[in-house]
């Protein structure tokens, strides 16, 4: 795991200079409905095609009916997915001291919580979307420009971050591309166990299975990546024992996060419990790297019954994935004045 942290993604590292020196080429990927054919940017500058190329090949260890169980498993239960992204997924990473050393330097992190809780939720639904890995193209696109995102904040961060530490490693490295990747999968099942909805272990593994696909794309080493439940939570544990550590940024990231959760979620009855609902899910240790406790002592199922409730009072019963993607486009206009896109930097040079 310490050899990782040295480690980023070569083969979109190599992409940004030629984005900062041609900005035409990003404002163009970003007009891109769909993962283009090849001849579309033929004629980009070698590092971008070799880039772009990565994507036309399917990697050959996808397991069609493990990704269909995936997908259908999200629309199910898309709505609490999400929930568990807010109030698990997305707190936990900020008590991995290290990595929160990146995400505090970015300032939308903490002044425009909202978009970036919004951009993260719509590469989630992107991710979902139904035919991914099998006949739709578009989730590419949209890890693709993750994936140059992070390349991005690797660029800026080792090149203007004048306090940044050697011991942090790289911004964004290998084991917290790792780490990341399992909060958006393991742990969200473990969020559904904590409020009594395991889904069992063959859903459990084909989410695995889903997210070690999403890691190919994202310029994850896989060989560290495990498919099998127990392999899995012992590959957790490794990494919340080598980066479980109490920071500032951490505290000023929950801080905000929870700020932002109080003034925005129209449902009082789960906003007054905000700080004890995520305490509950992140678990003990957690919790006190971000200081932070559960205010209240729930019974279990009543975490869930709070989650349920708020999106039954937004959404319906058993909503489906296109009526969750309608709800939240249209909710993001309301919020925003606009829908929520996912674009790489456009860097416009004097």
């Amino acid at each position: 795991m310490e050899a990782l942290r040295s480690q980023g993604d070569p083969l979109a590292d190599v992409v940004i200079p030629v984005l900062i020196a041609n900005a035409d080429l990003a404002v163009q990927i970003n007009s891109w409905k769909n993962f283009p054919e090849a001849d579309v940017y033929s004629h980009f500058p070698e590092p971008l095609k070799a880039f772009l190329d990565f994507y036309q090949d399917a990697p050959g260890f996808i397991d069609e009916k493990k990704v269909l169980a995936s997908q259908e498993f999200f629309n199910a239960e898309g709505n609490l997915y999400l929930a568990m992204l807010g109030f698990y997924s997305l707190p936990y990473c900020y008590a991995f001291g290290d990595g929160a050393q990146v995400l505090i330097r970015s300032k939308r992190i903490k002044d425009e919580v909202g978009m970036r809780l919004s951009e993260t939720a719509l590469f989630l639904l992107d991710v979902y979307r139904p035919g991914t890995f099998i006949s739709d193209s578009q989730a590419l696109l949209t890890i693709a420009k993750v994936r140059l995102i992070h390349a991005f904040s690797r660029y800026f961060v080792q090149q203007y971050a004048k306090d940044w530490k050697s011991e942090w490693g790289i911004p964004i490295n290998q084991e917290d591309l790792i780490g990341t990747n399992s909060t958006f999968s393991l742990l969200v099942m473990r969020g559904f166990e904590k409020i009594g909805r395991f889904p069992g272990k063959e859903t459990l593994e084909a989410v695995l299975h889903y997210w070690k696909v999403v890691g190919h794309y994202m310029g994850l080493n896989i060989d560290f990546w495990s498919e099998t439940s127990k392999e899995s939570f012992e590959l957790s544990k490794i990494i919340k024992t080598r980066q479980l550590k109490k920071t500032e940024a951490g505290k000023i990231l929950i801080n905000s996060l929870i700020n932002y959760y109080k003034e925005s979620i129209p449902d009082k009855n789960l906003t007054k419990y905000m700080e004890t609902v995520i305490a509950y899910f992140i678990g003990k240790e957690a919790s006190n790297m971000l200081d932070i406790k559960e205010e209240f002592k729930l019974p279990k199922e009543l975490y869930g019954l709070l989650l349920e409730l708020s999106f039954y009072r937004q959404s319906g019963r058993k909503p489906s994935y296109q009526k969750i993607r309608a709800q939240f486009m249209a909710q993001s206009k309301i919020n925003f004045g606009k829908e929520v896109q996912l674009n790489i930097p456009v860097i416009n040079r004097s």
